[in-house]
């Protein structure tokens, strides 16, 4: 039985399937009596969404994670952020290295599923890229956040705590905190909200892109072009990273920012804009905010970061792609063009029905809690956020989730492992095994639109 022909053992399937397992393997360690600090109770439901949120790098909690785990809870929690941010089999494939062990063709069809991949070339090469980059951009995160809190914490042991933890979650784009408050106390702070923005970029624009300008800037080949996948990730997320930022100053400029200085304005909205793409962090509270600017956050959450990176949502090529193919049928176009390359048929494909398959997604989890709540008087706005935040893994909440029905919260945490694996690697995942056909039908045009 040769793995990628089976229809049980298919890549997709092994790969959602062990992000399934890493869920429920992290629940049980933190439903360990040793993982709740003393005195606290934690139930296995609170365990699992918790585990499922921080395998899926999104952040939403149902408890405080600052005064519900011990250490070695936190501990747990860390390594389920780590694992799901980087990615299930980039973490195998390091094991497999340190064991000294061969690279299979097997073990290479599920890293290049993992990692959205197109081809086995270099695949190898790539996570030992990710995971030094990785752990270096951590490594410098928490050296700089770490000293920068000794003037915001008593002790230094504490401070570089805080800080590790902070790179941890604002690279993973995990959204998770052991402050209790995310980043509200340092709402006035810039450095500290310049550094998490810095670390979010970095965690949710592609490992590939990071991978490419660590070429760049350590090659000497002076014909190193970078990729049409870094050229349409990384200026659509700055593109929709910009927008979002000023339609946050435009929604909130007499509301939520009335009275503050430019400066002020300026960081709300820079922050939010970053953060909601997959973040999870935040320097205020939601419910602050007008209906329009929950629109907006919503919106982005649900375009999300760049394919191969920590952030979920339907990512930034897939909007890009959408885009430039509904730009060429305006024009009377049949091919689409961007930077000297021409986009293949199939990814034109791909990048509708994921939008297409992420909007029923989404319509019917927010009809499903929204029935399920239909007692509880909860705000659809706030549904709509919530399912917005799970499915795009981002984090960000408007504090529902702890009081919504076990029912509810399963819907969100299907919605958060449907975000993390991808909807590509998810609908491959549960379709059936292609048969060759072998007649055809007359073909007949029928009415569009």
């Amino acid at each position: 039985m040769k793995l990628g022909t089976s229809k049980l053992l298919s890549p997709f399937r092994i790969i959602v399937a062990s992000y399934i397992i890493a869920m429920f393997l992290f629940s049980v360690f933190l439903f360990l009596p040793a993982s709740a600090q003393e005195g606290v109770y934690v139930s296995y439901t609170e365990a699992l969404f918790t585990a499922v949120s921080a395998v899926s790098v999104t952040g939403l909690t149902v408890v405080n994670v600052s005064e519900t785990y011990s250490p070695l809870g936190i501990f747990f929690l860390a390594a389920a952020i780590q694992l799901g941010g980087i990615g299930v089999m980039t973490l195998g494939t390091f094991v497999w290295m340190v064991l000294g062990r061969k690279i299979a063709l097997s073990q290479r069809m599920l890293i290049m599923v993992d990692h959205n991949q197109i081809s086995f070339a270099g695949l190898v090469k790539l996570m030992r890229g990710i995971l030094f980059v990785a752990f270096g951009i951590e490594l410098a995160g928490a050296l700089i956040l770490g000293t920068y809190y000794i003037n915001y914490f008593d002790t230094v042991g504490e401070a570089f705590y805080q800080g590790a933890f902070g790179a941890l979650t604002a690279f993973t784009n995990a959204g998770f905190d052991v402050t209790g408050q995310s980043l509200v106390p340092f709402a006035d702070d810039y450095f500290v909200q310049l550094v998490n923005i810095l670390l979010i970029f970095a965690g949710a624009i592609g490992f590939p892109v990071l991978m490419e300008l660590k070429e760049y800037f350590t090659t000497s080949d002076r014909s190193f072009r970078f990729s049409l996948f870094t050229k349409i990730a990384t200026s659509t997320y700055f593109i929709v990273f910009g927008i979002g930022a000023a339609g946050l100053w435009i929604t909130e400029r007499t509301a939520y920012y009335d009275g503050m200085v430019w400066h002020q304005q300026l960081f709300f909205s820079l922050f939010n804009s970053a953060t909601a793409r997959s973040g999870g962090l935040s320097t205020m509270d939601m419910n602050d905010l007008t209906l329009a600017s929950l629109l907006l956050l919503s919106g982005l959450m649900i375009i999300g970061a760049s394919p191969s990176s920590v952030g979920g949502g339907i990512r930034t090529t897939t909007l890009a792609v959408m885009f430039l193919t509904i730009r060429s049928f305006a024009m009377g176009r049949s091919d689409v063009k961007v930077f000297g390359r021409e986009i293949h048929v199939e990814d034109q494909q791909k990048s509708f029905i994921v939008l297409s398959v992420f909007a029923v997604g989404l319509f019917a989890a927010i009809t499903g809690i929204s029935h399920i709540e239909q007692g509880n008087e909860v705000a659809l706005i706030a549904i709509v956020f919530e399912t917005s935040s799970a499915f795009g893994t981002s984090g960000l909440s408007m504090g529902i989730t702890p009081d919504l029905s076990f029912g509810s919260q399963t819907i969100l945490m299907i919605l958060m492992l449907i975000g993390r694996v991808g909807l590509v690697a998810f609908l491959f995942s549960i379709r059936a095994q292609e048969k060759k056909t072998h007649f055809h039908y007359p073909k007949e045009r029928i009415i569009i639109g």
